[in-house]
C-alpha cells in the first residue's frame, strides 16, 4: 500500500499556551561537561539525560536534504547538540524519568535552553505527545526551512515503527522519490553507514545490544517495528539503555 505522503500545514497559533518552566528550586538539578550520544540524548557524570519536550532523529535515521539526496540527519542532529554544548558546563533540571532509567530534563548553557534551540535549528521537534512547550520554535524551524525542513524527513517516533503508511514531513513540498527514499528497509542492512551495532530485544524485554564480531551478531536479525533498532556507538546504546550481550 502506497505511503501517505504529507506536507505539515503551517498552522501553529503563536497564541498556543506554553508550559511553565519547573521551578529550580523544586526540580532536581545536575550539572557540568556533557557527552552526547545522540540528538537528544547526553549523559552528565552518572546522570543518563534525556532532553525533555523534545524529539530527535535516531543516529541511525536518513533524511533528504533540498536536493533530494539521502544523508544521515541523525548524525548531524548529534554534532548540532554537541556544538551547541561544546565543553561548557550545563545545567540541567527536571524530576522525572523515563522507562528506560534516563532523567527527564531541560538543559541550558547560560541562558540558552538547549532544548529550544535543538528544535529551532529544525534538528529536532517538538515531542507535543508529552509537551507543547517548544511547538513556537518548531513553526519558526519549518518557516524557515531550518536543518531537516529544508528536505523531506520522518518524524522520529514514526521512523521507530515505519510502514509504508508512515507520514513523509517537509517544509513546503515533498517530492514523490521520498517514499522510495525513506520507507524501504533491508532489515538486515544499517540505515545509515557505519551504524552497524544491533539493539535486540530478548523474548523477556531485555534489551541487548551486539557489536560485529560477537558470536550471535549474525544471526541477530532487527525488527524495527517492534523497537529493535541499529545503533553507531555503545555510548549511545547505553545511554538509550541498552547492555552490552554477553557474547
Amino acid at each position: 500500500m502506497p505511503a501517505r505522503i504529507q506536507s505539515i500545514a503551517f498552522a501553529i497559533m503563536a497564541a498556543v499556551a506554553v508550559e511553565a518552566s519547573p521551578s529550580l528550586a523544586a526540580a532536581d538539578s545536575v550539572s557540568g561537561r556533557a557527552l552526547v550520544t545522540d540528538g537528544d540524548t547526553l549523559v552528565i557524570g552518572d546522570a543518563r539525560i534525556r532532553l525533555e519536550g523534545i524529539d530527535a532523529p535516531e543516529t541511525d535515521q536518513v533524511c533528504l536534504d533540498r536536493e533530494q539526496r539521502r544523508f544521515p540527519c541523525g548524525i548531524d542532529a548529534r554534532e548540532k547538540l554537541k556544538e551547541l554544548t561544546g565543553d561548557r558546563a550545563l545545567t540541567c533540571v527536571g524530576e522525572e524519568m523515563d522507562r528506560y532509567g534516563r532523567r527527564l530534563m531541560m538543559c541550558s548553557v547560560g541562558n540558552l535552553d538547549i532544548n529550544g534551540a535543538m528544535v529551532k535549528a529544525g534538528w529536532a521537534l517538538a515531542y507535543v505527545r508529552y509537551s507543547r512547550r517548544y511547538v513556537a520554535q518548531e513553526a519558526d524551524a519549518r518557516g524557515h526551512a531550518a536543518g531537516m525542513w529544508a528536505g523531506a524527513f520522518i518524524a522520529p517516533w514514526d521512523w521507530r515503527h515505519r510502514d509504508r503508511n508512515t507520514i513523509i514531513l517537509g517544509s513546503i513540498s515533498v517530492p514523490v522519490t521520498a517514499q522510495a527514499a525513506l520507507l524501504p528497509a533491508n532489515p538486515d542492512v544499517p540505515n545509515a553507514a557505519g551504524c552497524n551495532i544491533k539493539g535486540n530485544i530478548s523474548r523477556s524485554g531485555a534489551r541487548i545490544y551486539h557489536v560485529p564480531g560477537m558470536r550471535d551478531y549474525e544471526r541477530v536479525r532487527i525488527n524495527e517495528r517492534s523497537g529493535e533498532r541499529w545503533f553507531c556507538s555503545e555510548e549511545e546504546a547505553r545511554a538509550a539503555g541498552w547492555r552490552r550481550a554477553q557474547r
